[in-house]
């Protein structure tokens, strides 16, 4: 078994579900709670892969420049060194945020306001050469709740997936980092906390939180379907058995042709 490091950013969003996925898939997983006290590692030699989960903070820094939380530099530096070394990362929500914000992306309050709840995100072309993204159907079921996104994703990032109100719903790095602004992990237990702790902000909005509840506990039957073998797919490119796992042109972009 190989070794995957895990980022619990909030112990309200841990890896639920998705942890049982990729440990059934052969990935161990060593997990680091920095909220807790745990000191984040120097450097990703160590590991077979990154995976940086959700949570609650803000991605970019107070208007006094303090960051979302005191492990974020560091975080995002991580994140930086993991593209750059071609290990396998998957980041989730706040995770994708960091992503994008640790090379040049751009995370706001979103201007179309929040998501939450059920949600279908739509495929976009570049898929097709995606060894994790292209097994996915054109639009899958997810589960939503956020309200800071992504406005502009970092140069030569991959739109893979998007939605009409967020339009940056998931992207890749290089070849080897994958980020989704939704969640995958979720049981429903852990959306019952949410729920609990945000029932303020939900009724601000018009929503009632027993209605919300239900509705996502309605479509994680079809999560799972689509998000299982996802997550399976990351594992088994991480220890080096997914076929088909290079991804032609990985940045999308083709260079321009000189002198026509």
């Amino acid at each position: 078994m190989g070794t995957a490091l895990v980022i619990e950013n909030d112990p309200s969003d841990d890896l639920r579900r998705l942890g049982e996925w990729l440990t059934e898939a052969g990935l161990e997983l060593t997990v680091l709670r920095p909220h807790a006290g745990d000191a984040l590692p120097e450097t990703l030699d160590d590991y077979l892969a990154f995976v940086v989960l959700g949570g609650d903070q803000n991605a970019y820094p107070a208007a006094d420049g303090t960051p979302g939380a005191p492990w974020f530099p560091q975080l995002e530096g991580l994140l930086r060194k993991a593209v750059r070394n071609r290990v396998p990362t998957l980041a989730i929500c706040l995770g994708a945020q960091l992503l994008a914000q640790a090379h040049g992306g751009l995370v706001e309050r979103g201007p179309s306001g929040p998501e939450i709840g059920p949600g279908l995100v739509g495929k976009r072309d570049a898929t097709d050469n995606d060894p994790l993204f292209k097994w996915v159907p054109l639009i899958p079921d997810v589960i939503q709740w956020h309200r800071d996104e992504i406005t502009e994703l970092p140069l030569r990032s991959v739109l893979l997936a998007a939605s009409s109100r967020c339009p940056h719903q998931a992207f890749r790095l290089g070849d080897r980092a994958w980020a989704v602004q939704f969640h995958i992990e979720c049981d429903i237990e852990m959306v019952e906390a949410w729920a609990a702790s945000d029932r303020d902000g939900l009724d601000e909005l018009g929503y009632d939180a027993e209605a919300v509840v239900y509705a996502i506990a309605e479509i994680l039957p079809d999560v799972e379907e689509v998000w299982q073998p996802f997550a399976t797919r990351f594992a088994s490119l991480a220890l080096g058995t997914l076929p088909d796992s290079d991804i032609p042109n990985p940045t999308g972009h083709t260079l321009p042709l000189l002198g026509q």
